[in-house]
């Protein structure tokens, strides 16, 4: 398991590095101002349909659903047909329709603004029926054990981005958009490509090719397979699009606030998700397929130990990082962006908006651990309900605080979200169960690491602050 968790977080966190330097580039040529929350928001609308439709909750239906399936290619086969021709009428009409669904991602938007973005919304949506196709391929090959190709590939986009702001350079802001969106599509085609080398050095494309031919002569016989993935599906779609509806409510809220709060709230949650994605992400992707496995032949035992070795790696590296996030988290948004367009008033805010996520980040990393529990076990409803009930919570926080607080207050909504998220994950998992997990000595160990280390963290702020203010 190790192995394969270290294989995720190396990609994950060359992808990040990747990231880090495509926002600095970004900060410094566009600042934070209305052509760079254009492009957030286009940028935003496709990943919000392919977090809904592809990564989440249809890698963690399919797998299952692949694993038990008698007739693996025709199956495999159908379940792709049925999603990219969905994916590619939504992406039609939001070509056709570009303004309409700008609208509707930002409201508080003027209406030159919405015409202004229209277009790159159009552009970015193409990197959707890219991407799905890509989770698809990168499903088939997580059910192999094979997980380096995805896990290295986002860096494939992070390049794309870079490349096509150092062409850019010296443009207008409005081109600038215009290479970024471009290079988004472009990104999401070489991510395809490597997918599609993979699957073919692995030998899954005969499998693919079967399914072609013989859908419709066998389709018939794997009609209570798809039934039985379109009744997980579903669930599991609103379980794991509500993290994405939160993600576009922070967006439209945010268009109500000053200039630049969409670009705080985005450079502030880049930050947060590295450690989320290195470590939480990373060590679910490679649970996964086991735990499934496990649990399929009934062998729970098994199932515990796996889960409670990532249990406790988890709140040992993500203690750590809140701890750090926390404590640094000006001089981090400092070092990261300061530069160019984006001043010292961007970073005391975007400042604000890191620590209130990242007071979420331990809560927010295990509860991904319990919730895998659920999706591996079948158990897609449950999972949907903690999932409304952590997004209600978050609607009610994020409306209470966004007066008070400003941008701040939708993080700190969204941190109380994620801890809801996680207590009633334990709750299904079996409150009697996860004290037996906690119940050991690691847990007196970390509390004493997280007291060294935050009295270490702020003896190194007290010695870099001088050079920052």
């Amino acid at each position: 398991m190790f192995k394969a968790i270290f294989t995720n977080s190396f990609g994950i966190l060359i992808s990040r590095v990747l990231g880090f330097l495509r926002d600095l580039l970004t900060a410094s040529a566009l600042g934070a101002n209305i052509y760079s929350d254009i492009f957030f928001i286009a940028f935003k609308l496709p990943n919000l349909f392919r977090r809904i439709f592809a990564e989440g909750a249809f890698t963690q239906v399919f797998i299952p659903a692949f694993a038990r399936s008698r007739h693996k290619a025709v199956f495999a086969v159908n379940i792709f047909l049925v999603f990219l021709s969905i994916i590619l009428l939504i992406t039609l009409l939001v070509n056709l329709l570009p303004a309409l669904f700008t609208k509707a991602i930002a409201v508080g938007f003027t209406q030159k603004s919405i015409e202004i973005a229209a277009p790159f919304v159009a552009i970015n949506f193409w990197y959707l029926p890219l991407i799905f196709t890509m989770t698809f391929l990168s499903g088939m090959l997580q059910y192999k054990n094979h997980f380096a190709t995805t896990a290295f590939s986002t860096a494939l986009l992070n390049l794309s981005l870079i490349g096509a702001l150092l062409l850019s350079s010296g443009k207008s802001h409005s081109e600038i958009v215009y290479y970024l969106s471009f290079g988004v599509v472009f990104g999401g085609l070489l991510q395809l490509i490597v997918h599609i080398i993979a699957i073919y050095n692995l030998g899954l494309m005969k499998l693919l090719f079967g399914g072609f031919k013989y859908l419709r002569v066998k389709s018939k016989i794997i009609r209570k397979d798809t039934k039985k993935f379109r009744n997980n599906f579903f669930p599991a779609m609103w379980g794991n699009s509500t993290a994405q509806v939160s993600a576009f409510l922070d967006t439209f809220l945010a268009s109500f606030l000053v200039t630049g709060s969409i670009s705080y709230l985005y450079f502030a949650n880049r930050i947060f998700q590295l450690p989320l994605a290195l470590f939480a992400i990373a060590t679910s992707i490679a649970l996964f397929p086991k735990v499934a496995r496990h649990l399929k032949n009934n062998d729970t035992l098994k199932a515990r130990e796996q889960l409670k070795k990532a249990f406790w790696f988890l709140a040992f590296v993500l203690t750590a990082s809140t701890i750090g996030g926390i404590i640094l988290a000006k001089e981090i948004t400092w070092l990261l962006f300061e530069r160019g367009a984006f001043d010292a008033s961007d970073t005391l805010q975007t400042t604000a908006v890191l620590r209130m996520y990242m007071i979420g980040l331990l809560p927010f990393g295990l509860q991904k651990l319990f919730v895998l529990w659920l999706y591996a076990k079948e158990l897609q409803m449950q999972a949907a309900k903690i999932a409304t009930y952590s997004l209600g919570i978050y609607i009610l926080f994020a409306l209470l605080f966004i007066s008070p607080f400003g941008v701040a207050g939708l993080a700190l909504a969204s941190t109380l979200g994620g801890i809801v998220s996680f207590v009633l994950a334990i709750k299904i998992f079996g409150v009697g169960d996860f004290l037996e997990i906690i119940r050991s000595k690691k847990a007196l160990y970390l509390l004493l690491s997280a007291v060294v280390f935050s009295i270490f963290l702020l003896f190194v702020k007290d010695t870099i602050e001088p050079f920052i203010t």
